[in-house]
């Protein structure tokens, strides 16, 4: 029998994807140990080592980039195959991406693109998937719930820690003021982004001298321009786009928050607490009338574990449009994409009021990814580009 070793961590879709692999006739070997550097990590190196050099097996796999997995693999000469489904991963910024035993597979063509323009060869696009044979046999086993009915909810954090908030004192008025220009603008502006190409060389510079750039390793090359962008402003951005939509949608809807996030700036919003990924999180989403997707803006033009999610529990999806959904989803009959805040109000509104449009929807987005974009067939396309590559 084929073996894939596969590092297991906390990802979503890591038992989904172990399931498929094992559907397909692959034996899996599962390595869990915590990393404390994703590029520099002796003992998880030794350790890696020897278990490839203890059993044969086709490749190695991970859910997203880790470049100190792929250094190994480079150096005993086995093949290692990973998937994205975050953007951008900071360890993919890193000399052993170009290694001729890699195989990268991530869901967002602007991401593809960027590396291929960079030289990466083994670098391909698959987008995320869902297991809705899963979901749908879990959700007929807990039948209805009213703890998890809603009109209108959202499911994730508010990101109200970031680290723009921790520094921004430490900036000029200056700084400040053109930081707090760009990311009014791009907190309603929804399928682009703006954020790093207003990094200009002379914001750069100023901003060198109040921002310490920490790289993971020496053979790291992530610059300040893509950390400052993404896991600074980026989740700033995300924080102000979510809060202010929950706080204009609550002043006419009734909205509920799944969330660990301080939810004081959010009062006329109905706090839930967090919820369980596999067993409740699906019932959120196909007992809630409105579903809302908020993307990151770090994501430049994939489609998000996310929204996969909720189309896979049959819930109704109204999401921030991405450049690439219309590639997989026709608008207004398997989810709704709104353009701006006003628009979402609009369209939450209009779809509370028609149950049958809605439910019409909720279900062709279901039936849709249930048939073409479920890990059975999202797998058998890797396995395919892996065999000509």
């Amino acid at each position: 029998m084929k073996k894939i070793l596969m590092y297991r961590w906390r990802a979503y879709n890591y038992l989904d994807i172990k399931k498929t692999f094992e559907k397909m006739g692959y034996e899996i070997t599962e390595l869990w140990q915590h990393l404390e550097n994703y590029d520099v990590d002796e003992a998880f190196a030794e350790r890696l080592r020897e278990e490839l050099r203890a059993q044969a097996y086709e490749f190695v796999f991970t859910v997203n980039y880790f470049a100190l997995i792929a250094e190994v693999c480079h150096e005993v000469g086995i093949r290692y195959v990973s998937w994205t489904c975050d953007n951008p991963l900071i360890s993919m910024y890193h000399e052993s991406v170009f290694y001729d035993t890699n195989r990268i597979f991530t869901f967002d063509e602007t991401n593809l693109r960027e590396f291929q323009a960079m030289g990466v060869k083994h670098i391909y696009y698959l987008p995320l998937a869902v297991d809705t044979d899963r979901i749908d046999a879990m959700l007929a086993e807990y039948g209805r719930q009213e703890a998890y009915t809603n009109e209108v909810a959202f499911v994730g954090s508010l990101y109200e820690r970031n680290s723009y908030d921790r520094m921004e004192g430490q900036l000029t008025d200056y700084l400040r003021g053109y930081f707090d220009g760009i990311m009014e603008v791009q907190s309603d502006l929804y399928g682009s982004n703006i954020l790093e190409p207003s990094l200009t060389p002379d914001i750069l510079e100023e901003l060198s001298e109040h921002y310490e750039l920490e790289k993971s390793s020496e053979k790291s090359f992530s610059d300040l321009g893509l950390i400052f962008s993404t896991t600074t402003l980026g989740f700033k951005v995300a924080q102000i786009q979510r809060i202010r939509a929950l706080q204009e949608l609550s002043k006419r809807y009734a909205v509920s928050l799944y969330s660990n996030s301080d939810t004081s700036m959010l009062p006329l919003v109905q706090y839930r607490g967090g919820v369980e990924y596999w067993t409740e999180m699906p019932q959120v989403f196909h007992n809630t009338k409105v579903n809302l997707n908020f993307t990151i803006p770090n994501i430049k033009s994939g489609i998000p574990l996310r929204m996969w999610d909720v189309l896979g529990c049959g819930g109704f999806l109204l999401s921030n449009f991405q450049a690439e959904t219309p590639r997989f989803f026709k608008e207004g009959e398997h989810l709704v994409s709104f353009y701006s805040r006003d628009d979402m109000i609009e369209k939450v509104g209009f779809y509370l009021e028609h149950d049958t449009e809605r439910q019409r929807i909720a279900k062709n987005g279901h039936d849709l990814v249930q048939k073409l974009h479920n890990y059975d067939v999202r797998m058998a396309e890797m396995m395919e580009m892996l065999s000509r590559n």
